[in-house]
């Protein structure tokens, strides 16, 4: 995953980005070079000022001038420098803001399907962690960048002017600096690589524990889990610690060669001075200078390690961009129309990852007003159906149609606020009872009036009443402190919080109890009269309720027909009801 291919793309995003820094980044790099540019001016008259003391005599209202143009260089290289930080700041988070939206993006188009594979936390990680690792390769690494290419240059071209034996030497020490920036930075490419795939790793690791804490407790696997994230933990610290080492026997050693280049240019200068075959004001100024001369590749190999890691960092988002999305119209055609939905279904196929299809040249209607329940074995294609209907995913084949217009041609934001779809777990967030009911949809100053009604129609009203603060208390995450029933209620109250003409229910009234399933299956037919319904059923009541049924096994439609009429064809559906028949005859 780390191969050169692969850093080339994760470059080659962080080229595209750079882009979006704007005008930033580019002041940003040009204060840092004039910054280390006035240094040049600054050298040539701190040397005409030294040597006018030392051996021409010259006192303080001489000097006032030069000593008045050496303070406004400090100046004004203290205001470059401020400069530069900020538009290096301004630069990064622009640059930042615009991969995390991109990145966002991709994510939405993917869908929950798409992501079900991969591990939250490790995707919580590249959205934050791996984004805000870019941070110092805007801020610092690019700015480094820039100098690094001119400052040398024109300290060169300078020193040339004033000494051209002297340039000789800093040309001769340069490219072996140079040389082994580079060959540090094979080493450390690597190391980063595996740091961040830690990081992922345990990020991912650390979320699952902690979401599977009461299992941990109940089986005694605390103790295991703790040591596994320990072990986890020091594997990332001695990958850390190796990145980092890296790094600093880059800068050491890096150090060690400029530093001698320098030397050699001040024994130059010194035996020059000592032979009188170079005065004192040019000897100055070219020593001055040299430390200025390596200070951009220098501060380029501090740098460096904000390169490596903002490219490590990279490939992660570059593997989470590479994921295919389905592929959405660039302008919408059409936008669903009419207080009424058909659903047409003509030969539609769809496979996961190029595995077998999930679903396979399955066609049939669904009519407006009609409640249709969708039963069928565990893979038979049901939870695929609702995906595409919910536009999760797109059909590898076949087309859906919705009043005779075709569903891909809809905005798939546009078509989903004409879907109330009710899942068997559904999600709560970390809000109150209207946040959770309203989910932001049409807020407005009636939403505590219209969120109080939804609860009454699913009879929830009363058990969220007696909640401390009432419709305001708070419901913790993931609906911790709700009950399964008022769990279910307050899902089928966010159905009725704006009604849809399309109504997706994935068996809702699974894992109640009796009393709480009959009540809660009131409101469900309070909320499909008059919509077009499709349930995944799983239990023998919900499909008898149905006014058809659609039998699914392996990934098509095996067949269709009542519940009476397919129970007198001894198919698919009257052997998999045979067993709760069996059940509900011999119960007293």
């Amino acid at each position: 995953m780390s191969g050169r291919p692969f850093v080339t793309e994760a470059a080659s995003l962080l080229k595209a980005n750079e882009a979006q820094a704007g005008a930033a980044l580019r002041l940003a790099m040009g204060a840092g070079v004039a910054r280390g540019a006035a240094a040049i001016p600054f050298a040539w008259l701190l040397s005409d000022a030294i040597s006018k003391t030392a051996f021409g005599g010259a006192d303080l209202a001489a000097l006032a001038p030069t000593l008045t143009a050496l303070a406004g260089l400090v100046v004004l290289r203290a205001l470059l420098s401020y400069a530069a930080e900020r538009t290096g700041f301004a630069a990064s988070a622009r640059a930042r803001a615009a991969l995390f939206r991109q990145l966002l993006a991709h994510v939405r188009t993917l869908g929950p399907v798409r992501l079900a594979g991969r591990p939250t936390g490790e995707l919580v990680a590249i959205l934050t962690d791996a984004v805000a690792a870019s941070d110092p390769y805007w801020r610092r690494y690019l700015p480094a960048r820039a100098a690094s290419a001119a400052l040398p240059i024109l300290v060169l071209l300078s020193v040339t002017f004033a000494d051209w034996r002297a340039a000789l030497v800093f040309v001769v020490g340069a490219p072996v600096a140079l040389l082994f920036l580079a060959l540090a930075g094979r080493g450390a490419e690597q190391a980063s690589d595996r740091q961040w795939t830690r990081l992922l790793r345990l990020g991912g690791h650390l979320l699952d524990a902690v979401q599977g804490l009461p299992d941990l407790k109940i089986f005694n696997a605390s103790r295991r889990e703790i040591a596994l994230v320990a072990q986890m933990a020091e594997a990332y610290r001695k990958d850390a610690m190796a990145v980092l080492r890296i790094a600093f026997l880059t800068s050491l050693v890096l150090e060690f060669f400029t530093a001698l280049a320098i030397a050699l240019v001040a024994v130059l200068v010194g035996f020059r001075l000592l032979w009188g075959q170079l005065d004192f004001h040019t000897g100055l100024f070219v020593l001055l200078l040299a430390p200025e001369f390596y200070a951009p590749t220098r501060a380029l190999g501090a740098e460096r390690h904000a390169k490596m890691e903002a490219q490590a960092a990279a490939e992660k988002i570059v593997a989470l961009l590479d994921r295919k999305a389905p592929d959405l119209p660039a302008l919408p055609a059409v936008s669903p129309t009419g207080e009424t939905v058909s659903l047409r279904f003509e030969h539609v196929r769809f496979a996961y990852d190029d595995g077998p299809p999930a679903l396979d040249d399955v066609s049939f209607e669904v009519a407006a007003g009609e409640t249709v329940a969708l039963v069928g074995p565990s893979g038979a294609g049901k939870s695929t159906l609702f995906a595409l209907l919910l536009r999760f995913i797109e059909p590898d084949a076949g087309q859906i149609l919705v009043n005779g217009e075709k569903l891909a041609a809809f905005d798939p934001r546009d078509w989903r606020r004409h879907i109330a779809h009710m899942p068997q777990t559904p999600y709560f967030f970390d809000g109150d009872v209207i946040e959770n009911v309203a989910m932001g949809r049409d807020a407005g100053a009636d939403v505590e009036a219209r969120v109080a009604r939804a609860l009454a129609q699913a009879s929830a009203e009363k058990v969220f009443a007696r909640l401390p603060g009432g419709l305001r208390a708070r419901i913790g995450e993931n609906g911790v402190g709700l009950s399964g029933g008022e769990a279910q209620r307050l899902a089928l109250a966010r159905a009725f919080y704006r009604p849809a003409p399309l109504v997706l229910l994935d068996e809702p009234t699974a894992h109640l109890d009796c009393e709480t399933e009959a009540d809660l299956r009131e409101g469900l037919a309070q909320l499909c009269a008059g919509r077009t319904a499709l349930v995944i059923a799983h239990r023998l009541a919900t499909a008898q309720s149905a006014d058809r049924l659609i039998v699914l096994d392996g990934g098509r439609v095996a067949e269709t027909g009542s519940h009476e009429a397919l129970l007198a064809a001894g198919g698919v559906y009257a052997r998999m009801v045979a067993p709760d028949l069996a059940r509900a005859e011999t119960a007293p």
